[in-house]
């Protein structure tokens, strides 16, 4: 079962079935899915989405929902990304159209980091970013993360980032 966490102004809690219409409308947006493997059809969008909610039964962690405090509205995700051809989990994030610019993604991944360490007894954990999202390298770099030598994943150039935990 996952977890509910919440930080100040965030939910992070688990996926719904009426959560899916925001996230395949992520999904089919070029821009925003440039740097994850671009855009997927209406059933890509469902495997994708059905693979965050069992990673949770596989792995006893997985993504979140990042759910506003304010609204019912679903701003995007975060969480702990580990398949098997990892060696260890990846602390990722993505956030839907709209949502950027405001720290959320920095908020939920903060509150991850803690949530990993303190519950699930984890060592710091690390994110690829692609070197063209300066976004994401920029929530790296607000949570404090150290760079690491890069590397390849799904065949394309990833940097690799070390979190340290929040003091």
């Amino acid at each position: 079962m996952t977890p509910v966490l919440e930080s100040e102004r965030l939910i992070l809690r688990g996926w719904k079935r009426e959560d899916f219409p925001a996230y395949a409308a992520f999904c089919a947006d070029p821009e925003r899915t440039r740097h994850i493997g671009g855009p997927k059809n209406g059933f890509e969008a469902w495997t994708g989405f059905s693979s965050m909610a069992g990673a949770w039964a596989l792995n006893g962690y997985g993504m979140f929902a990042v759910q506003l405090k304010d609204t019912d509205a679903v701003a995007g995700y975060v969480g702990l990304w580990h398949p098997p051809l990892l060696d260890e989990p990846e602390l990722a994030w993505s956030l839907y159209a709209g949502f950027e610019g405001k720290g959320y993604a920095v908020e939920a991944a903060r509150r991850v980091q803690v949530w990993a360490a303190e519950d699930l007894k984890l060592p710091p954990l690390m994110s690829f970013v692609h070197p063209d999202n300066l976004a994401s390298q920029a929530v790296a770099k607000r949570l404090g993360a150290e760079p690491m030598s890069p590397t390849e994943l799904r065949g394309e150039p990833r940097l690799r980032f070390r979190h340290v935990l929040p003091a």
